[in-house]
């Protein structure tokens, strides 16, 4: 049980200086000056702070991606540590470009392992192929019995795709809606666009003319088509903008002119970023996508453009749980929601992390690692 006194309190709506009681998973109680008449109640000191839901990550290589460069350019597995000092306490896996050295199997296990470890994990089947691969056979069998898959991932658009059809991407989406229907989960086709072909224009004419719910087409990478990306959004959609903080204008501009309620930011974390040659024939070098840029992002937006704070952080908090159905339960701080949340300090950097109620992170030190990770433990990461 913690008791975080006087810490000013974004639900992510802004609610002025409140104590958070937290029990077990969950948060029991927000209001002034709490006295739960409880024993073993550790107090934190919120004086200074801000508190804001645990980040929600819906695009993360958490076995790896990479490969475009050879079997030694295949990026390695999520760290637990990585996501924590991120603030990330809800991510989605999925497979990127190579699933033939990795495979949906291995996927299920790393989001397994990383439940295991303390943080909310779910994540996709398929991968940039079609026909997508799975565990079962088949996409609607994979999001029907398997707990921790909610959708399937696809690219499009992109030199290294398999170029689908609309008739085999309303076939996909087809059999993914039915699947979400009986399972009760969000059912998300989360479409990798690139840059090169019709972009989401069959996904637009789909939606149109098939009359299919956009509900289920999360397009991503979407800040390389910012004009694509709000036409999306202004149809009802969801639009995915990957975090680069350098591009931080880019989608400060979207938001100037879309608003806020259809957009969220992912991280692309551990994935490849392939370098091509001038000809974009072959890869000379491979780089590894980090996940500190998916705060890093909010942050700049905050003080560099003076989005409120209460604006930025849905971008990564209660949008991405309600696009993935998953609000109020995760994305948010109010009673009964999971005790997933971080504390800001004064400069509005990540200073702690509570996942599902357990302290991962205080006062920047790392106070859990995964199972065979070499980092100190309680030392003060510099």
């Amino acid at each position: 049980m913690y008791l975080i006194r006087n810490v000013r309190l974004y639900d992510p709506m802004p609610c002025g200086i409140k104590d958070i009681f937290v029990v077990n998973d969950r948060i029991a109680a927000i209001g002034e000056n709490l006295k739960p008449q409880l024993e073993g109640i550790e107090e934190i000191d919120g004086r200074g702070k801000t508190a804001v839901p645990g980040f929600i990550d819906q695009h993360v290589h958490v076995t790896g991606g990479g490969g475009e460069g050879g079997f030694n350019s295949r990026t390695p597995e999520l760290n637990l540590s990585t996501a924590i000092k991120a603030g990330v306490t809800t991510l989605v896996g999925l497979l990127g470009t190579d699933c033939y050295t990795k495979s949906v199997e291995n996927l299920v296990a790393k989001t397994k392992a990383l439940r295991k470890e303390g943080i909310g994990a779910f994540c996709l089947t398929g991968a940039y192929v079609y026909p997508p691969v799975t565990l079962t056979g088949s996409v609607a069998k994979d999001i029907v019995y398997i707990e921790e898959v909610i959708g399937c991932k696809l690219a499009i658009s992109d030199h290294r795709c398999s170029r689908p059809t609309k008739e085999e991407i309303i076939r996909l989406a087809s059999d993914i809606r039915m699947a979400a229907l009986i399972s009760g989960k969000p059912g998300v086709l989360h479409i990798h666009v690139g840059s090169v072909g019709r972009v989401i224009r069959d996904i637009i004419e789909i939606v149109k003319e098939a009359a299919f719910p956009i509900s289920h087409f999360r397009p991503t990478h979407m800040d390389c088509h910012l004009e694509e990306a709000v036409e999306f959004m202004e149809m009802g959609g969801w639009a995915d903008f990957t975090a680069e903080p350098e591009k931080a204008d880019e989608l400060f501009s979207v938001m100037e002119r879309a608003g806020i309620s259809r957009m969220t930011v992912s991280s692309d974390s551990n994935g490849s970023i392939p370098v091509w040659d001038k000809k974009r024939e072959n890869v000379v070098d491979v780089k590894v996508g980090g996940m500190e840029p998916l705060y890093e992002i909010i942050r700049k937006l905050i003080l560099d453009f003076d989005v409120p704070m209460e604006k930025a952080v849905q971008l990564i908090t209660g949008n991405v749980a309600k696009s993935l159905n998953m609000y109020p339960e995760r994305g948010a701080l109010k009673p009964g929601s999971l005790g997933d949340l971080v504390l800001l300090d004064g400069d509005l950097k990540v200073d702690t992390v509570i996942a599902q109620g357990k302290i991962m992170m205080k006062d920047k030190r790392l106070l859990v690692k995964g199972a065979f990770e070499e980092v100190p433990l309680d030392v003060k990461e510099e």
